[in-house]
């Protein structure tokens, strides 16, 4: 059967990926993957298998995008989110082995029934909800919450995935917003159409709150085949409610797609309120490790690293490198700081400019430091760990290791005065080469 209708592209030469996971039927595809149904031939475990096209994604600038979704789905792990149980890849493509959801998508069970009722709506907002605050807590904004992105287990529960378009709490600007336009237009805040910044959390609590309509209503509560049109009606928050909504919903759902994201409710608010609460149980679990390993046709890559979610730290130092998924080889080096993000871009263009370096700040965050006339380039990005902890990412684009290193070492390094301490709740030094 041809690799583009039913199987991908097999890793070895049996007839199973990776001689691990016997491919099945195609479940979905969309404009860069492909998601398919698959056995664990070790256990029998059902998993799926998201297959990523390594060319079309590099091609259009999506690569930090693969990589930004591994981080991600690597440090949730909770009930009613996805499992990602490993990363493979080869030359021209990736692999997501995930948990897989036997019922489907809630968008086809919604377009099969028309409706919901309002108890079993309440259910799967519990579970959305649970989620979407434990996805909070770990710095973690879908951005792109939606029917069709939720999933059913075999038991009806509820099960978040595709995080494609999810931000992490470290591509938070200065400003304390995020800055990207994104997300499904029906499902999409008011905020986000403003273009002037916005919260991670407002703005998935709103598409929790068109989610929750959906359920209960059949229909969109804002919807219109003009784009304007839909996104003025957005923008105005006036949409009406069904006469079978009871007054406790009603009053719920002006609270959850309220306009103003200062006044919005928040998931502490959710928790608390009369018509959640209503034969709600908190989520009890055991977070696990991640195994993580990237293998690179079929030969062990990295070192397999345990993940735990409750320490981002571990996932900074533990040398896990995911620009060998796609092949990159710049130099460079990652390192912690006990220092403000804005301090530590600071003191490298203080550095920089000191050696008489071109310098130029990035939006994103972080500079560029231009050597030898712009044969090497040396970019240096700040990302924040902790409250009191940065990620300092450094890399080479052009020029030649020599120079990097006369320049990098010996010359801008210093300034920043890593630590290197002990392990007993101190900040560490972390080296990690980017090739």
């Amino acid at each position: 059967m041809p690799e583009t209708e039913q199987t991908p592209q097999a890793a070895e030469t049996t007839t199973a990926l990776f001689g691990k996971y016997e491919v099945g039927k195609l479940l979905g595809c969309g404009a860069f993957a492909k998601v398919y149904h698959a056995r664990n031939t070790a256990n029998g475990q059902s998993v799926a298998v998201k297959v990523i096209n390594k060319k079309k994604v590099t091609a259009t600038g999506l690569a930090g995008n693969v990589k930004r979704e591994i981080s991600i789905m690597s440090r949730l792990r909770h009930p009613h989110i996805v499992k990602l149980h490993e990363v493979l890849a080869t030359k021209t493509k990736i692999y997501f082995i995930m948990e897989f959801a036997k019922g489907g998508e809630l968008f086809a069970k919604i377009a099969n029934k028309g409706r919901f009722s309002e108890d079993l709506s309440r259910r799967y907002f519990q579970q959305l909800i649970s989620a979407v605050g434990f996805c909070h807590s770990r710095g973690v904004f879908h951005r792109d919450l939606k029917p069709e992105n939720l999933l059913l287990d075999d038991k009806g529960n509820l099960k978040v995935s595709d995080f494609g378009l999810s931000a992490m709490k470290e591509q938070v600007r200065v400003d304390g917003m995020l800055h990207t336009l994104c997300g499904t237009p029906a499902y999409v805040a008011p905020e986000i159409l403003a273009k002037r910044g916005y919260d991670g959390t407002k703005v998935d609590i709103w598409s929790c709150g068109v989610i929750l309509f959906v359920l209960v209503a059949g229909y969109l509560p804002y919807n219109d085949p003009n784009l304007m049109v839909l996104y003025r009606k957005i923008y105005s928050g006036e949409f009406k409610c069904p006469r079978w909504f009871s007054p406790d919903l009603r009053r719920l759902l002006s609270r959850l797609m309220d306009t103003n994201p200062e006044t919005r409710i928040t998931v502490d608010e959710i928790l608390r309120d009369s018509w959640f609460r209503k034969g709600y149980k908190a989520v009890k679990f055991y977070e696990e490790g991640f195994d993580f390993g990237v293998k690179v046709n079929g030969e062990e890559e990295d070192r397999t690293v345990n993940l735990n979610a409750f320490d981002l730290i571990s996932f900074f130092s533990s040398g896990l490198n995911l620009t060998r998924l796609f092949g990159e080889g710049e130099e460079g080096e990652r390192f912690m700081l006990r220092e403000l993000p804005e301090k530590v871009v600071e003191k490298a263009e203080a550095a920089a400019k000191a050696e008489g370096l071109i310098v130029r700040k990035k939006k994103e965050g972080g500079v560029e430091i231009e050597v030898q006339n712009g044969d090497l380039v040396i970019g240096v990005e700040v990302y924040r760990l902790t409250a009191e902890l940065v990620v300092v990412d450094v890399k080479r684009f052009g020029g030649d290791k020599v120079a990097f290193e006369d320049v990098w070492s010996n010359k801008l390094r210093p300034h920043f005065c890593v630590a290197t301490t002990s392990n007993q709740d101190q900040t560490q030094s972390h080296a990690v080469s980017a090739d």
